[in-house]
């Protein structure tokens, strides 16, 4: 109801209440309640708006989300300086304090989505956490209401993701369980059609947790938790005497839809680990309850913090294709668009005389298909291609700008077969379609290649098959693996066999260069590794690295195999190969 209708309703009530008239209630009193009211009606009707913002593009929500920002701000604050008048005069309930907070916590989160900026993360944990400390739904579950105790579970399941993608899994263990007792709670007290729904997520967020394959145990044998952002250090320097480009990573499309693949939140794992790959350690937070984005451009820093990220979870190819569009339209000068593809791998149907870039079939970004009789859908397989799946020449428009794509799909070696049209730096990292048969049962719990991508040092010895480590042993092969990243890209740089430039190109930039050095350690690894030799498919780039002086290398092998000896795991690895080994 509007605060007009609502102040007339707490006007009667009161008056029946004190036998009295309304216009026994103070004048100050009576504003105080009639302003907050206003607050209120006005913030819900600015966050519903949020809904209708168009998801792609840069310029059109800041002055939107701004306004909202605004009213928020004088919302909290008012019910701050008038708790007393609220309480006496409005009946204001701590679950309501809770859900304007809940509802903060919301706009900073959508911001971080908007910006990439991981410190509005921190400001979300900020608000989501003051409302656990202050118990302010405790009073919900005693109130015959469903939807206020539905309120309370999306609460925890919000909560939930924040605190997933600031890896604070101690506090997501602890939301979990007290999620638990609450969908208990809610589905014995209410007979509502919803409860395999809430169960659905609990089970997806306790899968979600125990996807990482690896535990880091320290000397109380707890798990220690690693954060996997981008942080000092954390990409191979640029070191003097090396010539790259200047290009920066802008935008990111992250798109996900791997079959049967863990996920929580239309985030699955690969997408999440991903995710983060992109992202640096958050160094401050966000201004308290101001406007983000918004300050006097000539106090914000030039530089982004973080390249601009879509997550996009199943998306139509008509999604797809406008998200795509969009960035490519509002990529900034010397800017890089990344593609990174996860998701079930779409084969030829059959051989043409030309075989173009639509003939070596794609990835399936989405698999809601037309409802067709049978003889239709067997007509249709044969005649038709997939309407949803993406072929390396759907991509084709987008090189004419700077373009560097990650494909991990069954059928990533489609994107082997790419022309550069247009002469611009352009990169396709390409995973192994296939692997040995003991990882295979693996694949739910995310993609070996993307696992390389995001943690290089857990992906080795997950194909070790160590399912731990001690602390100290963790960091001593951390600091090696580093020094292979160095030596990594010394070779590349370095090297007088590299024919296309577009590595170099890429190389200024740091989430580039990182990605770029892990391939290269993700791609010799697995050329060592016993299990992949017998099934002979490696990951492999557009354009081609040299083998020999690249991935092959043995001044490289020797590195690899020195960091098995460390953790006593050699014999998974082929020494035949190399030299005075």
């Amino acid at each position: 109801i509007s605060y007009q209708e609502f102040f007339r309703t707490l006007n009667r009530k009161e008056a029946m209440s004190v036998g009295g008239a309304e216009d026994d209630i103070p004048q100050g009193e009576r504003k105080i309640v009639t302003d907050f009211c206003y607050l209120l009606d006005k913030s819900k009707q600015l966050f519903n708006g949020l809904r209708d913002l168009p998801q792609y593009g840069q310029k059109q929500w800041q002055s939107y989300f701004g306004r909202t920002f605004d009213v928020y701000t004088k919302l909290w604050k008012f019910q701050q300086q008038h708790r007393q008048v609220l309480d006496n005069r409005y009946g204001l309930k701590r679950w309501q304090i809770g859900e304007i907070a809940s509802k903060i916590g919301q706009l900073y989160y959508h911001y971080y989505l908007r910006t990439s900026e991981s410190s509005y993360l921190n400001e979300a944990f900020s608000f989501y956490s003051a409302i656990r400390q202050r118990s302010y739904y405790s009073q919900v579950n005693k109130e015959d209401r469903p939807e206020l105790v539905v309120k309370k579970l999306r609460y925890y399941a919000r909560f939930i993701v924040v605190c997933l993608l600031l890896n604070k899994m101690d506090v997501v263990k602890e939301l979990v369980k007290e999620l638990s007792d609450e969908i208990e709670d809610y589905t014995r007290r209410f007979n509502t059609e919803d409860q395999l729904e809430w169960n659905l997520v609990l089970q997806e967020v306790s899968t979600f947790i125990d996807a990482d394959p690896l535990m880091i145990l320290n000397d109380a044998n707890d798990i220690e938790i690693t954060s996997n952002r981008l942080g000092e250090g954390g990409s191979p320097p640029l070191e003097h005497g090396m010539i790259v480009g200047q290009l920066i990573l802008a935008d990111a499309l992250i798109i996900g839809n791997c079959n049967n693949q863990v996920k929580f939140s239309e985030l699955t794992v690969d997408m999440f680990r991903m995710l983060q790959t992109l992202e640096r350690e958050p160094t401050a937070l966000a201004p308290q309850l101001s406007k983000p984005g918004l300050q006097d451009p000539t106090e914000k820093s030039t530089k982004r913090e973080n390249p601009h990220k879509y997550l996009l979870y199943k998306p139509t190819f008509s999604q797809l294709y406008s998200f795509l569009s969009t960035s490519f339209k509002e990529l900034p000068a010397n800017s890089v668009l990344l593609v990174y593809l996860s998701a079930t791998g779409v084969l030829p149907t059959g051989r043409s005389e030309y075989e173009g870039p639509y003939d070596f079939g794609g990835v399936l970004t989405n698999s809601n298909r037309d409802v067709l009789n049978g003889d239709a859908v067997h007509k249709r397989s044969q005649s038709y291609k997939e309407m949803h799946c993406l072929h390396p020449g759907d991509l084709y428009p987008f090189t004419r700008k700077p373009l560097f794509i990650i494909v991990d799909s069954s059928n990533s070696i489609a994107y082997k077969n790419f022309g550069n049209l247009f002469g611009q730096p352009l990169v396709c990292l390409i995973s192994p379609t296939t692997y040995p048969k003991a990882l295979q049962d693996q694949s739910q719990r995310g993609s070996l290649f993307t696992l390389f991508l995001y943690n290089p040092l857990m992906a080795f010895l997950f194909i070790c098959g160590l399912s731990s480590m001690r602390k100290g042993l963790w960091d001593k092969c951390q600091e090696y693996l580093r020094r292979i990243n160095r030596d990594i890209a010394q070779l590349l740089t370095h090297s007088r066999t590299v024919e296309d430039q577009a590595f170099l190109q890429f190389f200024g930039d740091e989430f580039l260069r990182l990605l770029i050095t892990r391939f290269i350690f993700c791609s010799s690894t697995l050329r060592l590794h016993k299990n992949f030799r017998e099934t002979g498919n490696y990951p492999e780039t557009y354009p081609q690295l040299p083998k020999e002086e690249i991935v092959e290398n043995p001044h490289l092998q020797r590195h690899i195999l020195e960091l098995a000896s460390m953790m006593d795991v050699q014999n998974y690895f082929q020494e035949n190969n190399i030299d005075d080994y």
